[in-house]
């Protein structure tokens, strides 16, 4: 089982959509994949289900909230947060979803007060047991998935950083514009950070009696420009300086790009279908995406 985190600090980059397609092109090709939508925004989770659905069935009881709240009044088992997607029908393979809920702003803030220690070593046991909560649960899955695809929130808190935790990749969206493409530098610097932090507290032995934990290591997939305009078969030349850019920061792109289509990939979300799913698969933007996921499965 890969697990993958999607991730930029800028919203509105494709980073949702990106993760509708690519789960639902690797389910399609056969894979089972799980979704899990860390964004308190849960624009992945009303891509696939209808917001009134949403509310009258999994809002209570069957979101990742349920997972990390913290005052629990029963024991939350993750595979009971997984729901069978209707379109998985008609796809070779299996693609299920662990639906947001907007209550994950509030749920970091509760995972925030749980930090602190009375001393250096139990200061950083909490750190491990807080940013470990994603992953324990990943580790309890029953179905044994070739891949779970992580919509990280366009920040960097508690929430973001369990996945990050979690991954054994990180994938990095962006609009190859001034906003977008500003933090991926910042964004490496604080990842690394967060794994010497992660791997430094992993080596602290205080007792015999404690949980021994695995060093991580997650590994960037690369950057993927989308939303790209092209004239004469490129991108136009007010992008391609972003896109150099990112190059020389030395951080590892996808040859081919997804190109901006507001009509097609705003349209998706409302029937419940990806592009790469809908009457829309055989459009450039399809065969864009399937290139990108060819690429995709030889670097996992």
């Amino acid at each position: 089982m890969k697990v993958i985190s999607v991730i930029n600090y800028k919203g509105g980059v494709g980073k949702t959509t990106l993760t509708s397609n690519l789960s639902a092109e690797l389910a399609k090709r056969g894979h089972k994949v799980l979704m899990v939508d860390l964004d308190p925004q849960t624009s992945l989770t009303f891509s696939f289900i209808r917001p009134d659905e949403w509310s009258q069935k999994y809002a209570d009881d069957c979101t990742i909230k349920n997972w990390f709240k913290i005052n629990k009044k029963k024991k939350v088992d993750f595979n009971d947060l997984i729901l069978k997607l209707p379109i998985a029908n008609t796809l070779l393979g299996e693609l299920d979803l662990i639906s947001s809920h907007l209550d994950l702003i509030n749920i970091d803030l509760e995972l925030a007060t749980q930090l602190s220690g009375a001393n250096l070593a139990q200061a950083k046991a909490n750190f491990l047991k807080v940013h470990r909560s994603l992953l324990k649960g990943i580790e309890q899955l029953n179905t044994d998935y070739d891949f779970v695809i992580i919509d990280c929130p366009p920040n960097f808190n508690i929430v973001t950083k369990n996945a990050i935790v979690a991954s054994n990749y990180i994938l990095i969206p962006a609009k190859p514009d001034y906003l977008s493409t500003l933090g991926i530098d910042y964004l490496m610097r604080s990842v690394n950070k967060l794994i010497s932090d992660y791997n430094d507290y992993c080596k602290v032995e205080d007792n015999d009696d404690e949980e021994i934990y695995s060093l991580i290591d997650p590994q960037v997939l690369g950057v993927l420009f989308t939303m790209v305009q092209f004239y004469a078969g490129i991108p136009i030349q007010a992008q391609r300086q972003y896109i150099n850019q990112t190059k020389k920061l030395g951080i590892s792109t996808f040859k081919d790009y997804i190109r901006e289509n507001k009509t097609i990939f705003s349209d998706a979300p409302q029937y419940g279908i990806p592009v790469v799913l809908s009457n829309h698969s055989r459009s450039d933007i399809s065969d864009e995406i399937r290139t990108f996921v060819n690429d995709f499965e030889s670097k996992v």
